[in-house]
């Protein structure tokens, strides 16, 4: 996982943070179907051991390189400077929040669903986690804070502007 981290610090500011999350997510989406598949279709067990773990393996290298450190990245260039480091601890409670949503109830749907429909459940909040970046997530290479601070505000103003016509 070493080389994906130091490989996603160059890139981010080579391709985009927007960019990066664009390109790892597909990856995500397809380990874990990968997953669902070789859970699901009967295959003789080494095959089955060596399609897991590179799906599992592609899966963290990627997700360190796009949806592990970027959303952290994103959090700290977004936010005004007087309630930055509010928001970011908002954003970190967050995460551990889900984190730990998700480890205590893998247990329970591993007994509900099964392992496919655990990993075809992942495979699906990853593709709406794409949609949303597509969507919603701007481009922050290369703008300085204040830059950022003002599209923000301005999409702010637009908006309030809207809802008083």
């Amino acid at each position: 996982m070493l080389p994906s981290i130091a490989v996603a610090m160059r890139l981010m500011d080579i391709a985009g943070r927007r960019s990066l999350l664009l390109s790892t997510l597909p990856v995500l989406i397809i380990s874990l179907l990968v997953l669902v598949i070789g859970s699901v279709v009967k295959m003789g067990n080494v095959v089955h051991a060596a399609i897991s773990t590179v799906s599992v393996v592609l899966y963290f290298c990627f997700f360190v390189m796009g949806f592990g450190p970027i959303p952290n990245i994103l959090c700290a260039e977004i936010f005004p400077t007087r309630v930055r480091g509010i928001c970011i601890a908002i954003c970190a409670l967050t995460f551990w929040i889900c984190d730990i949503i998700v480890t205590y109830s893998l247990p329970v749907l591993l007994k509900s669903v099964g392992l496919a429909g655990v990993f075809g459940m992942y495979a699906v909040v990853c593709v709406i986690s794409w949609v949303f970046v597509f969507l919603k997530v701007p481009e922050t290479k290369g703008m300085p804070l204040e830059v950022i601070t003002e599209f923000f505000s301005v999409g702010a103003k637009q908006v309030a502007a809207a809802k008083n016509n």
